[in-house]
């Protein structure tokens, strides 16, 4: 369970870094490559080694500066494959702005990893937007 843990913390990091290579390392490659699926919040499923990296290419260039605490992380192993599942507590600026415009918002988000050799890559990534809570409503 500790190596799903750090799979799924090196998907942070690279996120928050901007590394796409670091990126491309998490997500599986090989016979999986095709069956890759992410749903970034707000957009069409993405299937596809290729298309899923373009699009982290494209927000990470996009991204200026990201951070996320994780919280409620449940991880469930079934032999070779790994469910996560969280809440990503999102902190966003641009710096850019001349306010350096910060803003907040929290998202649940579910992936499966699965076992390659040592490493646990990921084969799913699908995050939702948190619109409202039940002490909201």
């Amino acid at each position: 369970m500790k190596a799903v843990e750090e799979a799924n913390a090196e998907f942070y990091t690279a996120f928050e870094v901007g590394d796409l290579d670091k990126m491309s390392a998490v997500w599986a490659d090989g016979e999986h490559a095709g069956s890759l699926v992410c749903v970034h919040p707000g957009w069409p499923m993405l299937r596809g080694r290729d298309e899923v990296l373009r699009s982290w290419a494209l927000i990470m260039a996009n991204t200026s500066y990201i951070q996320f605490v994780l919280t409620d992380v449940e991880i469930d192993v079934y032999g070779d494959h790994a469910v996560v599942t969280c809440k990503e507590n999102v902190l966003t600026a641009d710096e850019d702005t001349e306010t350096g415009f910060l803003a907040g918002g929290s998202i649940v988000a579910s992936k499966v990893f699965v076992r390659d050799g040592a490493r646990w890559r990921l084969l799913l990534h699908h995050g939702s937007p948190i619109l409202s809570t039940t002490e909201e409503e």
